[in-house]
């Protein structure tokens, strides 16, 4: 079996004893078809307690243990593309450029091909560092793909290796400083505060990212910046100021929603607070009807360039928050 590949476990109800070993497969790994599933089989990258089965019918008893590898896809190497970057700083060494919304980062699955990645590689040619692997060339940090803002990348391997180390302490000993701006539903109960919750995958949706006590450290600093009325004149939308302690996936979001102030739009964490939209005014209702994303901004990133200067950048809202931010406080 493949060495490199992904080791996937099944252990067999009493209800499916008897059952075929490839319809066994579909009903416990449900990521992965029935077609992919006999494939993997045939090709010998299935397993029943510890014996290689090669036939998709074979009948599987109670209490069998199987076991699937399932290889890394060939993924295709990443081209240059012509899609325009807003670069705010470049030099030899590194790259620091405003991601609008809509932009993937790297290349992954559904998305080959249209990310910063290709942009990056027709931008800087055969500078780009190449220590992030073929398909990250140049990434040190990510942003969501509706999650607008900075980001820097490194067009030399040093500074690829003094740009990681720096995302890699996330500023709690180092210069790295990193900030972001998020609406969110609801107001605080104190003007600033800190988040300190364990994050990992969600067992059931593989793609979301939960609080979980056997996740990773993840902590959020935050502060509220603005509040915005209701028709009832209470505060009913937040503006706050969020400084990362450390780097997961989706960490803002997740941490947000988890203490009950989820970012505005966000269709992934923040789904139980649509009926909240009635309570802004029918300007800031359209506006956020037609936001399509996550109202989270990168507005801040500080870092220290391969030469020991230390350079900071600020981003403005972009035009769809600002015409949130100018909603909700009542203007038109």
């Amino acid at each position: 079996m493949d060495t490199q590949a992904e080791a996937r476990r099944v252990i067999v109800a009493e209800e499916d004893s008897g059952g075929r070993l490839d319809r066994v497969l579909a009903a416990g790994i449900g990521d992965l078809s029935r077609s992919r599933l006999k494939m993997l089989i045939l090709a010998g990258q299935v397993t029943v307690g510890g014996r290689t089965i090669l036939d998709p019918g074979h009948h599987v008893k109670s209490g069998d243990e199987i076991a699937v590898a399932v290889p890394p896809p060939d993924d295709p190497e990443p081209q240059a593309e012509a899609i325009p970057l807003n670069v705010v700083f470049e030099d030899k060494e590194l790259i620091i450029i405003d991601k609008p919304r809509g932009l993937v980062v790297h290349p992954a699955a559904g998305h080959w091909t249209g990310t910063l990645v290709n942009a990056l590689i027709a931008h800087c040619g055969d500078s780009l560092s190449g220590i992030g692997g073929v398909k990250r060339p140049g990434i040190v940090h990510r942003l969501d793909k509706d999650t607008t803002g900075l980001m820097v990348a490194a067009k030399t391997d040093r500074a690829h290796r003094i740009l990681a180390k720096q995302f890699a302490d996330h500023g709690r000993e180092g210069p790295l400083t990193r900030g972001y701006l998020a609406f969110v539903w609801g107001t605080p109960d104190r003007p600033k505060g800190t988040i300190d919750k364990p994050l990992g995958r969600h067992p059931n949706t593989r793609d979301k990212i939960t609080v979980r006590p056997d996740g990773r450290e993840a902590i959020t600093h935050w502060a509220v910046r603005e509040t915005y009325p209701g028709a009832d004149g209470k505060p009913v939308v937040s503006m706050l100021d969020c400084r990362l302690e450390t780097g997961r996936t989706h960490q803002i979001r997740v941490h947000l929603a988890s203490t009950g102030h989820p970012v505005l739009g966000d269709e992934a964490y923040g789904m139980g607070f649509k009926t909240k939209t009635a309570l802004i005014s029918p300007p800031a209702q359209d506006v956020l009807a037609g936001l399509g994303r996550q109202a989270l901004h990168a507005y801040l990133l500080g870092v220290e360039h391969p030469d020991g200067r230390f350079l900071e950048f600020r981003s403005e809202l972009p035009e769809d928050l600002a015409r949130l931010r100018l909603a909700l406080a009542g203007h038109r």
